[in-house]
Protein backbone atom coordinates (compact mmCIF):
# COMPACT_ATOMS: atom_id res chain seq x y z
CA UNK A 1 0.00 0.00 0.00
CA UNK A 2 2.79 2.31 1.49
CA UNK A 3 4.69 1.89 -2.33
CA UNK A 4 1.37 2.53 -4.26
CA UNK A 5 1.11 5.83 -2.48
CA UNK A 6 4.75 6.82 -3.07
CA UNK A 7 4.00 5.65 -6.97
CA UNK A 8 1.22 7.81 -7.03
CA UNK A 9 2.30 10.66 -5.08
CA UNK A 10 5.37 11.16 -7.50
CA UNK A 11 3.73 10.54 -10.75
CA UNK A 12 0.74 13.41 -9.41
CA UNK A 13 3.72 15.90 -8.44
CA UNK A 14 5.41 15.65 -11.87
CA UNK A 15 2.23 15.62 -14.05
CA UNK A 16 1.17 19.14 -11.51
CA UNK A 17 5.27 20.18 -12.62
CA UNK A 18 4.14 19.13 -16.80
CA UNK A 19 1.03 21.26 -16.50
CA UNK A 20 2.45 24.80 -15.49
CA UNK A 21 6.17 24.14 -16.89
CA UNK A 22 4.98 22.87 -20.75
CA UNK A 23 5.50 25.61 -23.66
CA UNK A 24 2.47 23.92 -25.22
CA UNK A 25 -0.75 24.17 -23.87
CA UNK A 26 -2.09 20.73 -25.65
CA UNK A 27 0.21 19.13 -23.25
CA UNK A 28 -0.32 21.19 -20.60
CA UNK A 29 -4.09 19.65 -20.57
CA UNK A 30 -2.84 16.40 -21.52
CA UNK A 31 -0.41 16.64 -18.65
CA UNK A 32 -3.55 17.91 -16.07
CA UNK A 33 -5.53 14.71 -16.99
CA UNK A 34 -2.60 12.54 -15.90
CA UNK A 35 -2.56 14.41 -12.87
CA UNK A 36 -6.39 14.05 -12.22
CA UNK A 37 -5.83 10.18 -12.93
CA UNK A 38 -3.13 9.58 -10.09
CA UNK A 39 -5.16 11.88 -7.74
CA UNK A 40 -7.72 9.37 -8.21
CA UNK A 41 -5.17 6.81 -7.54
CA UNK A 42 -4.65 8.45 -3.98
CA UNK A 43 -8.62 8.63 -3.40
CA UNK A 44 -8.95 5.05 -4.22
CA UNK A 45 -5.81 3.90 -1.60
CA UNK A 46 -7.96 6.00 0.97
CA UNK A 47 -11.10 4.32 0.77
CA UNK A 48 -13.08 7.69 -0.84
CA UNK A 49 -14.23 5.19 -4.48
CA UNK A 50 -16.87 7.96 -4.80
CA UNK A 51 -14.61 10.73 -5.43
CA UNK A 52 -12.08 8.75 -7.56
CA UNK A 53 -14.54 7.74 -10.05
CA UNK A 54 -16.25 11.60 -9.83
CA UNK A 55 -13.10 12.66 -10.58
CA UNK A 56 -12.00 10.60 -13.73
CA UNK A 57 -16.10 10.56 -14.94
CA UNK A 58 -16.39 14.35 -14.21
CA UNK A 59 -13.14 16.21 -14.81
CA UNK A 60 -11.06 13.82 -16.92
CA UNK A 61 -14.16 12.37 -19.00
CA UNK A 62 -15.56 16.02 -19.43
CA UNK A 63 -13.71 18.97 -18.51
CA UNK A 64 -10.22 18.08 -19.19
CA UNK A 65 -11.24 16.91 -22.43
CA UNK A 66 -12.93 20.23 -23.03
CA UNK A 67 -10.34 22.08 -22.55
CA UNK A 68 -8.62 19.76 -24.27
CA UNK A 69 -10.99 20.80 -27.25
CA UNK A 70 -10.67 24.49 -26.81
CA UNK A 71 -7.20 24.85 -26.12
CA UNK A 72 -6.58 22.75 -29.53
CA UNK A 73 -9.82 25.25 -31.47
CA UNK A 74 -7.72 28.54 -29.62
CA UNK A 75 -4.89 30.47 -31.34
CA UNK A 76 -2.87 30.77 -27.94
CA UNK A 77 0.23 32.67 -28.42
CA UNK A 78 1.97 31.35 -25.57
CA UNK A 79 4.85 34.18 -26.02
CA UNK A 80 2.38 36.31 -24.55
CA UNK A 81 1.04 34.71 -21.61
CA UNK A 82 4.87 34.29 -20.68
CA UNK A 83 5.49 38.07 -20.94
CA UNK A 84 2.33 38.61 -18.97
CA UNK A 85 3.21 36.30 -15.95
CA UNK A 86 6.93 37.51 -16.02
CA UNK A 87 5.19 41.35 -15.05
CA UNK A 88 2.83 39.65 -12.42
CA UNK A 89 4.69 37.56 -10.63
CA UNK A 90 4.85 39.06 -7.42
CA UNK A 91 0.88 38.63 -7.49
CA UNK A 92 1.37 35.06 -8.26
CA UNK A 93 3.70 34.59 -5.66
CA UNK A 94 1.58 36.03 -2.95
CA UNK A 95 -1.89 34.16 -3.89
CA UNK A 96 0.43 31.00 -3.81
CA UNK A 97 1.63 31.77 -0.26
CA UNK A 98 -2.18 32.65 0.72
CA UNK A 99 -2.65 29.20 -0.68
CA UNK A 100 -0.04 27.15 0.97
CA UNK A 101 -0.73 28.67 3.94
CA UNK A 102 -4.27 27.72 4.05
CA UNK A 103 -3.72 24.21 3.12
CA UNK A 104 -1.45 23.68 5.89
CA UNK A 105 -4.42 25.24 7.75
CA UNK A 106 -6.92 22.44 6.85
CA UNK A 107 -4.43 19.47 6.62
CA UNK A 108 -3.47 20.07 10.31
CA UNK A 109 -6.77 20.51 11.46
CA UNK A 110 -8.59 17.66 9.65
CA UNK A 111 -7.90 15.51 12.89
CA UNK A 112 -9.76 17.65 15.08
CA UNK A 113 -13.03 17.91 13.30
CA UNK A 114 -15.75 15.58 14.25
CA UNK A 115 -18.20 14.56 11.78
CA UNK A 116 -20.27 11.74 13.50
CA UNK A 117 -22.91 14.25 14.05
CA UNK A 118 -23.45 15.48 10.46
CA UNK A 119 -23.31 12.00 8.65
CA UNK A 120 -24.91 8.58 9.69
CA UNK A 121 -22.03 6.07 8.20
CA UNK A 122 -22.05 2.71 8.00
CA UNK A 123 -18.52 1.66 8.00
CA UNK A 124 -19.54 -1.58 6.78
CA UNK A 125 -20.58 -0.39 3.44
CA UNK A 126 -18.41 1.66 0.86
CA UNK A 127 -18.19 5.49 0.57
CA UNK A 128 -20.14 5.04 -2.83
CA UNK A 129 -23.27 3.49 -1.13
CA UNK A 130 -23.10 5.61 2.07
CA UNK A 131 -22.70 9.23 -0.34
CA UNK A 132 -25.94 7.63 -2.44
CA UNK A 133 -27.96 7.32 0.52
CA UNK A 134 -27.50 10.41 2.13
CA UNK A 135 -27.93 12.32 -1.38
CA UNK A 136 -30.97 10.32 -2.23
CA UNK A 137 -32.81 10.56 1.31
CA UNK A 138 -31.50 13.37 3.77
CA UNK A 139 -30.39 15.89 0.76
CA UNK A 140 -32.35 14.76 -2.12
CA UNK A 141 -34.00 18.00 -2.96
CA UNK A 142 -31.02 20.02 -2.97
CA UNK A 143 -29.05 17.30 -5.29
CA UNK A 144 -32.48 18.04 -7.62
CA UNK A 145 -32.04 21.11 -7.34
CA UNK A 146 -28.56 22.01 -8.08
CA UNK A 147 -28.87 19.45 -11.64
CA UNK A 148 -31.46 22.32 -12.29
CA UNK A 149 -29.65 25.07 -12.06
CA UNK A 150 -26.74 23.38 -14.18
CA UNK A 151 -29.35 22.59 -16.71
CA UNK A 152 -30.20 26.37 -16.65
CA UNK A 153 -26.60 27.13 -17.12
CA UNK A 154 -26.17 24.73 -19.94
CA UNK A 155 -29.87 26.58 -21.77
CA UNK A 156 -28.07 29.55 -21.12
CA UNK A 157 -24.59 28.40 -22.86
CA UNK A 158 -26.01 27.07 -25.66
CA UNK A 159 -28.31 30.12 -26.09
CA UNK A 160 -25.55 32.74 -25.99
CA UNK A 161 -23.31 30.83 -28.26
CA UNK A 162 -25.87 30.16 -30.73
CA UNK A 163 -25.71 31.68 -34.29
CA UNK A 164 -27.66 31.88 -37.39
CA UNK A 165 -25.73 32.26 -39.98
CA UNK A 166 -27.05 33.93 -43.12
CA UNK A 167 -25.38 32.49 -45.70
CA UNK A 168 -26.64 28.94 -44.81
CA UNK A 169 -29.46 27.33 -46.29
CA UNK A 170 -32.16 25.94 -43.40
CA UNK A 171 -35.23 24.07 -43.50
CA UNK A 172 -38.49 25.59 -41.52
CA UNK A 173 -39.90 22.23 -39.70
CA UNK A 174 -43.33 23.77 -39.48
CA UNK A 175 -43.39 24.76 -43.47
CA UNK A 176 -42.14 21.28 -43.82
CA UNK A 177 -44.65 19.46 -41.94
CA UNK A 178 -47.57 21.28 -43.35
CA UNK A 179 -46.58 20.38 -46.74
CA UNK A 180 -49.25 17.86 -48.31
CA UNK A 181 -49.93 17.62 -51.78
CA UNK A 182 -52.02 20.06 -52.89
CA UNK A 183 -49.44 22.73 -51.63
CA UNK A 184 -46.36 20.74 -53.19
CA UNK A 185 -47.13 19.26 -56.06
CA UNK A 186 -48.17 20.97 -59.39
CA UNK A 187 -49.18 18.53 -62.60
CA UNK A 188 -48.21 20.59 -65.68
CA UNK A 189 -48.39 19.80 -69.59
CA UNK A 190 -44.91 20.31 -70.52
CA UNK A 191 -44.40 20.89 -74.55
CA UNK A 192 -41.80 18.66 -76.62
CA UNK A 193 -38.53 20.42 -76.85
CA UNK A 194 -40.13 23.34 -74.58
CA UNK A 195 -38.26 23.82 -71.00
CA UNK A 196 -40.74 24.63 -67.75
CA UNK A 197 -40.28 27.89 -66.33
CA UNK A 198 -41.08 29.71 -62.82
CA UNK A 199 -40.76 27.21 -60.82
CA UNK A 200 -40.20 27.31 -56.74
CA UNK A 201 -37.74 25.32 -55.56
Amino acid sequence: MDLFFYIFSFLLITSAIGVIGSNNSVYSVLWLIFSFCNAAGLFVLIGAEFLAFTLVIVYVGAVAVLFLFVVMMLDIEIATIKSSFAKNWPIALFFLGFFMIDLVIVVTSVDTIDYSDRLDVNHNLGSIFNIGESLYTKYMLPFQLSGLVLLVAMIGCIALTLRHMTFVKRQDPEIQIARNKENSMDLLRVKSKVGVKGLEY
